[in-house]
């Protein structure tokens, strides 16, 4: 009777199956060839183990895997390049100034020391210590919403996204960042001994191109600074 009603439940059948094989060579052979004219049903892979199986999306279909695939790739390229926007304004808010500009109404409630050592000193960093605690929790829902129907490949996904997130925003978002502060705040503020070492650097190569260019047979050495 159990058995029967299980049968009977449309949310019970899945269209998906696992097949065992005598030999090696016919999973292999089974895994990597088409087995229907129509490319998008009969899809064949290896299966992981059944400790490792992630059953909730094995009843995904082919469309909607591709489709949640490229919704994902959208959604984790704004979060890794925008995420930011909300950071920023989250910490923006430990300025009491901006604060009093987007809450006017909390001036009195910031007057008091102790909330204002706290907006001052400790709400800008929590805000990012937070985002970053639950930024595995985000990139792993990313992953299961993806469509991945084995646990270790959903942790490899969230380790590639995370991966991702911290080199751009970490690692080339300091960098970038830090450069192009460096080189706006040199081009609006030139110090009298940076533009010397420029002008020199630009009257030795100047010098050296034109000597270079009456005795071709010389040895020319270009300094730059």
């Amino acid at each position: 009777m159990e058995r029967e009603g299980i049968l009977k439940n449309s949310k019970s059948i899945m269209p998906a199956a696992f097949v065992s094989f005598n030999s090696r060579c016919g999973a292999a052979v089974c895994a990597q060839t088409q087995q229907s004219k129509n490319p998008t049903l009969w899809l064949t892979n290896w299966a992981p183990e059944p400790r490792d199986v992630y059953w909730n999306n094995l009843s995904i279909s082919f469309f909607s895997l591709s489709l949640r695939k490229l919704l994902i790739s959208v959604a984790v390229f704004a979060l890794v390049f925008f995420y930011m926007i909300p950071i920023t304004f989250v910490q923006s808010l430990g300025n009491l100034e901006g604060l009093e500009k987007v809450a006017p109404f909390l001036r009195p409630l910031i007057e008091w020391k102790i909330i204002k050592s706290f907006l001052q000193g400790f709400l800008p960093g929590l805000a990012l210590k937070v985002f970053l605690l639950v930024l595995p929790a985000i990139l792993m829902f990313m992953s299961k919403i993806e469509g991945h129907v084995a646990l270790s490949v959903l942790e490899r996904r969230t380790a590639a996204k995370y991966y991702y997130f911290m080199l751009v925003n970490v690692f080339l978002g300091s960098i970038v960042a830090g450069t192009a502060f460096q080189q706006l705040h040199a081009f609006l503020f030139p110090s009298p001994i940076s533009y010397s070492v420029h002008t020199l650097s630009l009257s030795l190569s100047l010098s050296a191109y034109s000597h270079s260019s009456q005795n071709h047979d010389d040895c020319t050495m270009f300094i730059s600074f």
